[in-house]
């Protein structure tokens, strides 16, 4: 075989079991076109040469024999992660590290002289240093001691790191903090701003928030009124052009300002506190902590638009009429002084009842926000909210109550203005096109853009195979099923036993929303332009989206020459995302094993969420706590799993277990480190 004609690439996805797979590319060959080799290569443990899960490697493929195509790793190209959390243990006078991640499959040495201080019988947070021998442990230092395996603080601590967040920041981002704070806000920095701080304004947040992105003023315009090109009357005259022309409307109009934190306004480029969240992108939101991207006194202080204080915004303001649509448009730096905080719970009374605060401004909103949100779904948009949990835990972070979270109105009206100011500044932003002097139309600036892809025809394919085997009808069009579809069918579903497994089904199949300079559209929201403008706090794209929408309304242009540094920003502040949300997930997952920990033996109804061969997967109803019913422990009978079915049948009684059936179980064992919980069923 020639080598050389069979070297692939890709990104190498490693099970538990420590075996690889590579969806590859050929070398030279764009990622997506099709090598024809069919299944992805397995490559099993003696052939990994050291590669690690998400590493992307270069692959050598095996002579094609009678099963599934082999490999072996050639190349490590780039290395998705070097660091590991884990116990410290001790052995024959050597000390290594037993990682938590189940996908990495060999200890790490570590010598003495890196142990750092540490003892055996810690959690620790390792990197790897050196690995030149496959065959042999890998070399590690001890960066960080965690702490005690089991304690709260530690295994928080240990699951952020182990997805790349120190809750730690560096002296130097606290001391630009604490230099900003002392100075406040001066006389200078409100020139030039337009003045908020008379006109009703407020917040609504969950109860236990800290850092308020985003407030929202109201004002009812009774009159008629005459326009600028789309600028209310009332506007900042430097944001005008010669060529505006008046335009009227007349019957019920609304003035809503959406204001969001001017973080910009604080954080300067290439300042410590810019470097800093430009590297970590997110703030991480565990189970019992927030990991806060920018420190405190500016997150929950400073730029937080918390009541009865001024505070810097950057603001998109619209008139709307009573049937949503913007009759003008205004954006640009202000100030407001957010006269009432609500939580979701109030502001939910509020909207029903009648003589609660602010009852009528909060009901003319929500009913704009259905309507916005019916326009939407008109326009194609897909539901894709899902049920979640919230944990109540006592002093030492153990959970003693499982919630679900309640999505009412208020979270609803909250959301779809938050959808609309991104909607909006995102056509502001979008480059306008000019032909060149060869008669080539050219981009004119760049921009940061939350972009959605179409569903991959393959995934459609594999979600339809399963809606049909569950007994729903569904059609697919160009390779994809139509999103009314989707939406009637998760209707349909709403409350009944199956509803979770399907949306998470609808989900799977979905492409991944990532930030780029490049705007294809948001696919889920069915909006053709999009981005995030209104958490800045939180969120460092909706910084630099602030930066951009300030030299777009001064008139500075943002040239090509920048291009490369902003895909650059985009694409690591995607893979940031996905890790915190990594980091969130694994927090709930190891909060819902504790809770089972402490219910060995008891009983509760589950909802079967996943069949395989080695069992069915069953979510408890209550908490949602996931776990596995193992086939060898269900002892009335020998079940068979039909793979086109997706059920498990047993071959004396024709028992059957499917998909979205109500089951009862009782818990059999809990294991924290492993992250697992086991069911038998009663």
């Amino acid at each position: 075989m020639n080598k050389n004609t069979n070297k692939l690439q890709g990104i190498i996805s490693i099970s538990s079991k420590g075996t690889g797979y590579v969806a590859p590319t050929k070398v030279g060959v764009p990622t997506g076109v099709g090598t024809g080799i069919g299944q992805d290569p397995e490559i099993d443990f003696r052939h990994l040469n050291t590669a690690l899960h998400g590493d992307m490697v270069e692959i050598i493929l095996h002579p094609k024999g009678s099963g599934r195509q082999t490999a072996e790793v050639s190349k490590i190209i780039s290395r998705a992660k070097m660091h590991f959390a884990g116990v410290l243990e001790k052995e024959n006078n050597m000390f290594f590290l037993k990682p938590d991640d189940t996908k990495m499959y060999t200890d790490i040495l570590i010598p003495e002289k890196s142990l750092h201080g540490a003892r055996a019988g810690v959690k620790v947070f390792v990197e790897i240093v050196s690995w030149p021998d496959p065959r042999k442990m890998p070399e590690g230092r001890v960066v960080k001691v965690l702490g005690t395996p089991g304690d709260n603080d530690t295994e928080m601590h240990s699951i952020a790191m182990e997805k790349g967040f120190d809750s730690e920041l560096p002296e130097k981002v606290h001391n630009e903090a604490r230099k900003i704070k002392h100075d406040g806000i001066k006389e200078s920095d409100y020139v030039g701003r337009r003045d908020f701080r008379k006109t009703l304004t407020f917040t609504i947040d969950p109860s236990d928030a800290k850092d308020f992105d985003d407030a929202i003023s109201f004002s009812n315009l009774k009159q008629k009124h005459t326009f600028l090109n789309g600028l209310a009357g009332v506007g900042a005259p430097e944001n005008r052009g010669p060529e505006e022309k008046n335009v009227s409307a007349e019957g019920e109009l609304y003035e809503i300002g959406i204001h969001i934190a001017d973080v910009s306004h604080y954080v300067k480029v290439d300042s410590a506190l810019d470097e800093e969240a430009r590297t970590r992108g997110t703030s991480v939101y565990l189970v019992d902590r927030t990991i806060p991207m920018l420190p405190e006194i500016l997150s929950n202080d400073l730029c937080s638009l918390v009541p009865h204080k001024d505070r810097l915004t950057m603001s998109a303001v619209f008139t709307i009429d009573k049937n949503t649509k913007v009759i003008s448009e205004w954006f640009g730096r202000t100030v407001i002084h957010s006269q009432k905080r609500f939580t979701y719970e109030e502001a939910e009374e509020s909207i029903k009842k009648i003589g609660a605060p602010l009852h009528k401004e909060l009901s003319v909103l929500n009913n704009l926000s259905k309507k916005l949100t019916k326009e939407r779904f008109a326009q194609g948009a897909i539901s894709l909210d899902q049920e979640e949990v919230k944990f109540v835990l006592d002093k030492n972070g153990v959970p003693i109550k499982v919630i679900k979270k309640e999505r009412g109105d208020s979270n609803r009206l909250i959301e779809e203005f938050m959808l609309l100011a991104n909607k909006k500044v995102a056509e502001v932003l979008s480059p306008t096109k000019n032909k060149s002097k060869k008669g080539i139309m050219q981009d004119e600036s760049v921009s940061i853009y939350r972009i959605h892809d179409l569903p991959s025809k393959e995934k459609m394919a594999d979600l339809a195979f399963f809606l049909r085997s569950l007994g729903h009808k569904v059609t697919l069009q160009n390779g994809l099923i139509p999103t009314h579809e989707i939406n009637r069918l998760l209707e349909h579903l709403a409350g009944k036993d199956e509803a979770d497994t399907v949306h998470r089904a609808v989900i799977r199949s979905m492409a991944k929303a990532i930030y780029s300079t490049k705007n294809i559209g948001h696919y889920g929201l069915a909006f053709e332009h999009y981005t995030h403008f209104t958490s800045p706090i939180r969120r460092y794209p909706d910084i630099m989206v602030h930066r951009l929408l300030n030299d777009h309304l001064s008139k500075k242009k943002v040239g090509k020459d920048k291009l490369h540094e902003y895909e650059k920003i985009a694409r690591i502040s995607s893979e940031q995302e996905k890790r915190a949300s990594d980091a969130e997930r694994a927090s709930i997952k190891y909060k819902q094993v504790e809770y089972m920990s402490r219910r060995m033996g008891q009983k509760f109804e589950g909802i079967i969420s996943g069949i395989t061969e080695w069992g069915i997967y069953v979510e408890e109803i209550e908490t949602k706590c996931e776990g596995l019913v193992r086939v060898r422990d269900m002892k009335d009978d020998f079940y068979i799993f039909n793979e086109k079915k997706l059920e498990l049948s047993g071959q004396k009684k024709k028992k059957k277990y499917r998909l979205g059936d109500r089951v009862k179980i009782k818990v059999k064992g809990a294991d924290l480190e492993r992250k697992t919980i086991d069911y038998v069923l009663i």
